[in-house]
């Protein structure tokens, strides 16, 4: 069997969700909201940090980053290890920071520290920028992950891409209802591994192929010049400048963890903040090395296709799927399948599963009115399956556009709403300042919309400059600016 067939493709995937939804029986008996919500608040810490990998990896990195690797532009060769290296900054900020504030408010959501520091609105505020960057984010990554399972497998059996994406959410929707986040933690724990696995083995059978041994890779990778990692003479111009690289990497991790629903919520789940404190330094020291890994197997696929023939594929996110499904044997192609479901459901599972939380809690004041245990279950059930048909939408509305370029803006747009959270959280640690709550919102719609207007000049007007990743850190800032304006001294 020299080419993988759909049907064992999908056997596979068959076969690999039946095991998630065992795990989700087993771990959902007895579940209430709070086994929902916080799974009461009794998870192991080390089961969390593994889990938070996949999750932060996602599926658009299982694809995206060994991609770029050969190509020119952001992030090219090693250069992404700048941002990586960034990350543990960030992840010190919330272990130090952020986890204490979390743990002291007792939050089933974090921005309920909004509400107790400036007021309603502003709390209000920084939920809403949360559901829709995750609302786009989410679909996102479901939108990709859908493209490769349509065009390798779905396709064959005459489904069409929207039965796919209906599929693909309604599994979600199946082994996450009942348990949630308890069932979460789990689910994303064995997801990560069967994730770096898949890693793991393609790099051994390039490898294999290639007559190398583990020392001889990492040669390979130093003489056909991938493993440059460090940039500092292209100066602030240049996209892979090491200290643009690395701050930008301290505020994505500061914000798209730290001040994420998504990812926060797994933490809350730990026995204590000691506990959350482990599980965020655990994690961080895995995920150095697990993104060298996805480097050295995209350098890897590169040093392949041209040894062998190959021609690689304009569009860097199907490298990998390409090389593994139709070039490196039906066992690799398996191990890619499942690698890909795995890095795709770990992000996408807790964002459904955050976005729900999220609604509950801050919109509809779970924690504050007054309902019974099985009014509040029928409404958050609600809410799961009315996100789940949005994210179904969204999804069918990228499809749609059938435009890569706009699509991509409109992901990197939704990164944009991060810049309001990061002046909100920022200005209410660092300062004792009031704000006037009500005009907080006016503040967070003007700063991402000025923020890119300089962006977008920033050529013209800045002598060439890029912001890359620092739109962030305009964005927070032109947010701290606001806010201190509509601010005065708290006597």
């Amino acid at each position: 069997m020299s080419v993988l067939s759909p049907t064992i493709i999908l056997s596979v995937i068959i076969v690999y969700f039946l095991f998630l939804f065992v795990i989700s029986y087993v771990t959902s008996r007895g579940a209430d909201n709070n086994t929902f919500f916080l799974a009461n608040r009794k998870s192991p810490w080390i089961l969390v940090a593994i889990g938070m990998i996949g999750a932060s990896l996602s599926g658009v990195t299982f694809i995206s980053i060994p991609g770029v690797v050969g190509a020119e532009g952001l992030n090219q060769n090693f250069s992404y290890m700048q941002v990586v290296l960034g990350y543990l900054v960030g992840y010190f900020i919330i272990a130090t920071v952020l986890m204490p504030i979390y743990y002291k408010y007792n939050l089933t959501t974090i921005y309920g520290y909004l509400k107790t520091r400036f007021g309603v609105v502003s709390y209000k505020t920084g939920a809403a920028y949360f559901l829709l960057s995750r609302i786009i984010g989410a679909s996102f990554r479901l939108f990709l992950v859908a493209l490769v399972l349509q065009s390798f497998v779905m396709e064959s059996f005459g489904i069409s891409f929207g039965t796919t994406v209906a599929m693909t959410i309604i599994l979600i929707w199946v082994y996450t209802f009942q348990g949630g986040i308890k069932t979460i933690v789990w689910t994303d724990t064995i997801q990560t591994v069967c994730m770096l696995t898949a890693v793991v083995l393609t790099i051994f059978a390039i490898s294999s192929n290639l007559g190398l041994d583990i020392s001889g890779v990492w040669d390979e990778i130093s003489k056909n010049g991938y493993n440059d990692m460090f940039y500092f003479e292209g100066g602030w111009s240049d996209p892979n400048n090491f200290f643009k690289q690395f701050i930008s990497g301290a505020l994505i991790a500061v914000v798209m963890t730290g001040l994420d629903q998504d990812m926060m919520q797994k933490n809350l789940t730990c026995k204590s903040l000691k506990d959350a404190q482990k599980n965020v330094f655990t994690f961080s020291i895995i995920l150095i090395f697990a993104n060298l890994l996805f480097l050295t197997l995209g350098a890897m696929l590169y040093i392949y296709s041209a040894q062998s023939g190959i021609i690689a594929p304009e569009r860097t996110d199907l490298l990998y799927p390409e090389m593994a499904i139709n070039h490196l044997g039906p066992t690799i192609g398996i191990v890619f399948i499942l690698g890909l479901i795995a890095a795709a459901y770990s992000s996408a599972d807790s964002a459904l599963t955050a976005l729900t939380t999220s609604f509950c809690i801050d919109f509809l004041d779970f924690e504050e009115k007054e309902r019974t245990e099985a009014q509040k279950k029928r409404v958050r059930l609600i809410t799961h399956v009315a996100f789940s048909i949005l994210l179904f939408f969204v999804i069918i509305f990228f499809k749609a556009l059938n435009n890569d370029a706009i699509i991509n803006k409109l992901f990197i747009w939704s990164g944009y709403t991060y810049g309001p959270i990061l002046g909100l959280f920022s200005f209410g640690i660092l300062t004792r300042r009031k704000i006037i709550d009500r005009m907080a919102i006016y503040i967070c719609l003007g700063a991402p919309i000025i923020a890119y207007i300089l962006d977008v000049n920033a050529d013209n007007w800045f002598n060439g400059l890029e912001f890359g990743y620092m739109i962030l850190a305009l964005n927070g800032f032109l947010t701290f600016l606001g806010l201190w304006i509509i601010s005065r001294k708290n006597h």
